[in-house]
């Protein structure tokens, strides 16, 4: 499973790149404006701040809604730079703008997905992502989970190449469960990644170690 932050923090991206099991960041307007990022340059300077951090793949979101205005944006924004991926939302017209970029070699991301049916139409769009929100679907008392596994299925069957990118990944146990059914990526905070390394267990064999150690140094 790859792992990419969900963030447009520059000093949680490197954190977690100095941690040596990143592969990619997603980020979007919403992100962008918690950091204080605003401005179209200064938005697209970030994207390429980011990019200089990490070797993965960088999602950056289109905010034109109409197909015109996806393309202008998505065309300047894969410019940036080579890990750029182009991230849609899963619109007719998104869906659309997924295919003209991905006839052209240009990776995607189709964002706020919810239903399976919604993944289908991504991956025969030719999308290298496809982005459902297990954590919101949580949020209204949806299985998030269910989703990725009926996703997993239906891509297995056709054998699609467009990866499961799950998102809005909340906590630890979210990462643990989608890594168990099969999704390609998770995307979500530094709080959840670091979350896995966290046990109980862990820290009290490593004080008892540390214990007899000074022990049998005194």
């Amino acid at each position: 499973m790859k792992f990419f932050i969900d963030t447009a923090n520059l000093d949680q991206i490197k954190e977690a790149q100095a941690l040596g099991v990143l592969d990619g960041v997603t980020t979007n307007p919403s992100l962008m404006a918690k950091e204080g990022i605003s401005g179209k340059n200064n938005v697209l300077k970030h994207y390429v701040d980011i990019c200089n951090i990490v070797t993965g793949d960088v999602s950056a979101e289109v905010i034109a809604t109409d197909y015109d205005g996806m393309i202008k944006e998505g065309e300047e924004l894969s410019e940036l730079h080579d890990q750029i991926v182009v991230k849609l939302p899963m619109t007719k017209e998104g869906i659309k703008a997924c295919k003209y970029f991905s006839d052209r070699g240009v990776k995607t991301n189709v964002t706020l997905v919810f239903s399976a049916g919604q993944a289908l139409l991504a991956a025969k769009a030719g999308a290298t992502y496809v982005s459902p929100f297990i954590g919101r679907l949580d949020d209204v008392s949806t299985d998030g989970l269910a989703l990725i596994e009926e996703i997993r299925d239906i891509y297995d069957n056709y054998g699609y190449d467009t990866q499961i990118l799950a998102a809005s990944v909340r906590h630890t146990m979210h990462i643990v469960n989608c890594a168990k059914i099969g999704a390609d990526v998770m995307t979500g905070p530094l709080s959840a990644i670091l979350g896995l390394l966290k046990h109980p267990l862990t820290d009290i064999g490593l004080a008892q170690f540390l214990a007899d150690h000074a022990k049998a140094n005194q």
